[in-house]
């Protein structure tokens, strides 16, 4: 990873930030995937606009896309592209979706990118880096203590029974009054800028999670899958992602479960 990814990365946000906001809150069409989930002709064209860079200035990287599937490269190197993270806010008009780009370098996050094209906030993350936010860097928050925790995670809907209890195992001991529905990235985003103390997901694909590394850690917090490992591209899509590491290990104790 270089300078040079790092401005190729800020580039292709710009594309695809512009393909989107003609579709907000306007008319578009959308269809249900395999998995019920939805896409719209914006993910679709944010999506095109970002491989349409890539293959022209990057033709021996892979890149995986949520829409387009993969494409294998040679050179070890993988971008990683959700293009509208959030579909359900994006339709429903709530601009707490976000474009993700990582990039991996033998199967490690090394770059990644949170984009929010209607309020016009840009988190960016780089191995060696500081984060930062639209250019300036940002610094996850400490938390002092477990019931002092404000957590968050996208919805209830989106954990197995099995999982979910083991959420609420943990959502019992933080400030449950200041808990947080919604918001899929941009929970993350708001944690690496200090805003929020904890995330636990479960169920996310490697495109919902791999940019998120490098902003959250370059904040100074830390994530994890739910045994406490790293996160890498094998990675089961279990998430923590903590704006104080003392805090690690308390949510994997009420977490209480092994996978």
């Amino acid at each position: 990873m270089t300078p040079a990814d790092i401005l190729l990365a800020n580039r292709l946000a710009e594309a695809a930030g512009h393909a989107i906001r003609p579709f907000f809150r306007a008319a578009y069409s959308h269809e249900a995937k395999a998995d019920a989930s939805p896409v719209t002709e914006a993910d679709r064209a944010a999506e095109s606009a970002i491989r349409h860079i890539l293959d022209a200035e990057c033709p021996r990287d892979t890149i995986i896309g949520e829409e387009y599937g993969e494409k294998t490269g040679s050179s070890g190197r993988s971008w990683i592209i959700d293009p509208i993270d959030g579909t359900v806010s994006f339709m429903a008009g709530r601009p707490i979706f976000g474009t993700l780009i990582a990039l991996l370098e033998d199967g490690w996050p090394v770059l990644g990118v949170i984009d929010q094209c209607i309020s016009g906030e840009r988190w960016v993350g780089a191995a060696g880096y500081p984060t930062t936010l639209n250019g300036n860097p940002v610094t996850t928050r400490a938390c002092t203590a477990l019931n002092q925790a404000t957590l968050a995670t996208t919805g209830p809907q989106y954990f197995s029974q099995h999982d979910g209890d083991h959420f609420m195992e943990l959502a019992a001991q933080t400030a449950h009054k200041k808990m947080l529905f919604g918001g899929d990235c941009y929970n993350y985003a708001l944690l690496a800028t200090g805003h929020i103390d904890i995330v636990v997901e479960a169920g996310l694909k490697l495109h919902d999670f791999a940019a998120l590394i490098p902003i959250v850690t370059g904040a100074g917090g830390m994530m994890s899958d739910w045994s406490g490992e790293p996160l890498h591209g094998a990675s089961d899509g279990h998430i923590i992602a903590v704006g104080d590491p003392a805090r690690l290990d308390d949510v994997l104790e009420a977490l209480a479960c092994q996978h």
